[in-house]
């Protein structure tokens, strides 16, 4: 595999980045759909216009790197245009992410909150499966161990008590709801993985590589915005109930999504994962002094366990072929003594 040599700082700076990112943006996005007055915009309509912006971004950063706008042309002409081998390959991580979004719908449906929350995190450690599968990477004990350490932190600090309700639910499936938050767990590990595999087995730019994944990804939510909201889209207008605060929460998502191809590039989607729930926690911690969110036990216990994890990943891996020839050596001089 190709992969470029980085120095740890710049690792760190993405991951941080990344992470801070991504907590402004879930305390924004929350403030935007309850709290923010005026018209409530389309979220279909935010998501495909956050790749739009994505694009023209990637475009940005393929132009300073490769130096010119002619050098600019011929790298587009030649990875994009005549590449259509490459533009399906960098489709599918985007038809699986659409796919893992509706299984989630599908599954919050006919599932309590509660549960969805608690199995949904079964993505982190199928992240780390899909990992070892298919790029042949291994992961020590104490690392699987921090997996699902991360796992029952997230699930403590999203964790809300079921609240007793008179109000008449629709009809649930659980069965349905199972399989769909299944399907989703799954989607997210590939689609993911896959990723990180097409973007290390080549000396192709990331940047390249974005444009590839955008292109497909704004086609494929310009099909979730009329297949979902169609009718209001065309009635009201596709920017209807667009506001600053919008605005700036489609940026967050558009830098968010950039740092995370960054990471994925020079790291890997477990550390992409363990740089979300570090988010959470942030973002909930905010919710916190912004919103009047009580801190609860589990909480500060998952936030514990949350950080612990972070760190005991991170640790370097003992070189266990170092100490078994070291076992060996000692074994055989033993017995030349014993001799």
């Amino acid at each position: 595999m190709a992969v470029e040599n980085v120095s740890v700082a710049f690792k760190l700076y993405c991951l941080t980045v990344m992470t801070l990112v991504a907590a402004t943006y879930t305390v924004s996005l929350r403030y935007t759909r309850t709290i923010s007055s005026g018209d409530l915009y389309f979220s279909t309509t935010a998501v495909c216009i956050t790749e739009v912006i994505k694009l023209i971004l990637s475009l940005g950063m393929l132009t300073k790197e490769t130096g010119s706008l002619t050098r600019l042309k011929n790298a587009l002409v030649e990875h994009v245009f005549f590449s259509p081998k490459e533009l399906l390959k960098l489709s599918v991580p985007s038809v699986v992410y659409a796919v893992q979004n509706n299984m989630a719908f599908l599954a919050l449906s006919n599932l309590d909150a509660a549960v969805y929350q608690v199995t949904y995190q079964l993505k982190i450690p199928c992240t780390a499966l899909c990992t070892v599968l298919m790029l042949n990477r291994s992961l020590s004990r104490l690392q699987w161990f921090s997996v699902f350490m991360l796992c029952g932190g997230v699930t403590l600090v999203q964790w809300k008590p079921a609240e007793a309700t008179n109000v008449q639910q629709i009809e649930q499936s659980p069965f349905v709801g199972f399989v769909a938050i299944a399907i989703a767990v799954i989607c997210s590990g590939f689609a993911g993985v896959y990723f990180e595999k097409v973007l290390k087995s080549s000396d192709t730019s990331l940047w390249v590589r974005n444009i590839q994944m955008y292109l497909s990804g704004i086609v494929v939510t310009l099909i979730g915005v009329f297949m979902n909201d169609g009718e209001k889209v065309l009635e009201k207008g596709f920017f209807f109930g667009y506001t600053p605060w919008v605005c700036f929460v489609v940026f967050l998502a558009s830098v968010g999504g950039l740092y995370t191809s960054v990471v994925v590039k020079y790291t890997d989607n477990i550390m992409k994962g363990f740089s979300a729930a570090a988010a959470i926690v942030l973002s909930t911690v905010a919710s916190v002094l912004l919103f009047g969110l009580q801190i609860t036990l589990s909480f500060a216990s998952g936030a514990l366990l949350v950080c612990v994890s972070i760190y005991l990943y991170g640790l370097p891996k003992q070189d266990t072929s170092k100490l078994s020839q070291k076992d060996a050596d000692t074994e055989s001089k033993q017995r030349l003594i014993t001799v």
